[in-house]
């Protein structure tokens, strides 16, 4: 195999490296006190100190195209996906563990799946194999929840005894009510960014200017959440940051994350297709499992690996109905898995306002 041909095979356990580096320092941040909505006011107004600079440069011209509506369509479309998903998300990740978190990722495909079938942007043929297994993926990712929430099991002593982002963890009798009220709420924010996909991959459909998309949705996002955390946390003394944990937490998701990753994942589903990545998905869990354990000290129970592994199962499966869904069903008759832009320059509005859905999950992380 040339160097070019392994491009993407490199790129793509890259990304899940970044993103597993997302749910460890984001979780050490909040072990170490930092208030969760006060980091998503400051990471999303990193992102946007990074992103609008951009869209000045490249999309300067295509301002005035955004109309009152669609800013207004762009406002609620931020405080879904971005404001309110993200604060629940994180909420959730402080009472559960960067294993739950990266677990629970391996869902969202499917959620978003039964969004649109609930919205008839996607169709399940329930005497097919790719209908069957379309349906097995969805309870296999119920079935991951549920042991997650509510079946611990024995611990895994962590690999590393003297972590490199110490804290104290809280009481046995606490933290089983909180973990179960974390992962329903970690559940709850992965329907919201799953609604926000649904939604997206129509407006994107109508306006598919993605540079301006995101960043209005960011800016949004990043007044929305200042309110937020003024309301969340009113004692400013609290909002310092210092050269610890916290701040390295808000640099890497605000720029890292954003930044690299996003062009990065762009680059691997146009090379490759979003199949191909949503396939290495289940490779951050993997990842977080091991780098939780070494550099946060987490106790990884068994409950939350069976859970995972059901999760993955669940993706895996509706990525095979997919296909073969693709393969047998003409494209005019049945959603597919090609990329979003190609929908736009190849399909009919109709047919891409269907199609994009399914691949929106993957494209738009």
């Amino acid at each position: 195999m040339e160097m070019e041909a392994k491009k993407p095979y490199v790129i793509a356990v890259i990304i899940q490296l970044i993103y597993t580096g997302m749910f460890v320092v984001s979780k050490a941040a909040f072990d170490h006190g930092m208030n969760t909505f006060v980091f998503i006011f400051y990471r999303q107004a990193a992102a946007s100190l990074l992103l609008l600079p951009v869209a000045v440069v490249l999309e300067r011209k295509n301002v005035r195209s955004l109309s009152p509506g669609l800013l207004l369509k762009l406002f609620f479309y931020a405080l879904i996906g971005s404001t309110f998903s993200l604060n629940l998300y994180n909420v959730s990740l402080k009472f559960t563990s960067a294993t739950v978190a990266s677990a629970t990722t391996n869902s969202m495909p499917v959620v978003t799946f039964c969004f649109a079938l609930l919205l008839r942007m996607e169709v399940v043929k329930l005497r097919s194999s790719s209908g069957i297994a379309k349906l097995t993926g969805v309870a296999f990712c119920l079935a991951g929840v549920l042991v997650i929430a509510f079946y611990a099991g024995p611990a895994l002593s962590p690999v590393n005894h003297h972590r490199a982002f110490a804290a104290a963890h809280a009481t046995t009798s606490r933290r089983q009510v909180t973990w179960i009220k974390g992962t329903f709420l970690m559940v709850f924010a992965n329907m919201a960014w799953s609604l926000w996909i649904v939604l997206q991959a129509g407006l994107l459909q109508k306006y598919p200017n993605k540079m301006l998309v995101t960043v209005t949705q960011c800016v949004f996002s990043t007044i929305q959440s200042f309110v937020v955390a003024v309301v969340a946390e009113r004692d400013f003394s609290k909002w310092k940051l210092g050269l610890d944990v916290s701040l390295l937490a808000i640099v890497y998701t605000g720029f890292v994350v954003t930044g690299v990753s996003y062009y990065l994942q762009a680059w691997c589903v146009q090379m490759k297709g979003p199949v191909f990545f949503a396939a290495w998905t289940p490779l951050c869990f993997v990842f977080t499992i091991f780098c939780s354990s070494f550099f946060l000290g987490e106790i990884v129970h068994l409950g939350s690996i069976v859970g995972g592994i059901l999760l993955v199962g669940g993706l895996y499966s509706v990525l095979w109905g997919k296909g073969k869904e693709t393969k047998i069903t003409p494209c005019s008759e049945v959603n597919t898995l090609d990329s979003v832009q190609d929908e736009w320059n190849h399909k009919k509005p109709h047919e891409a306002h269907a199609e994009a859905t399914s691949t929106a999950v993957i494209d738009q992380v």
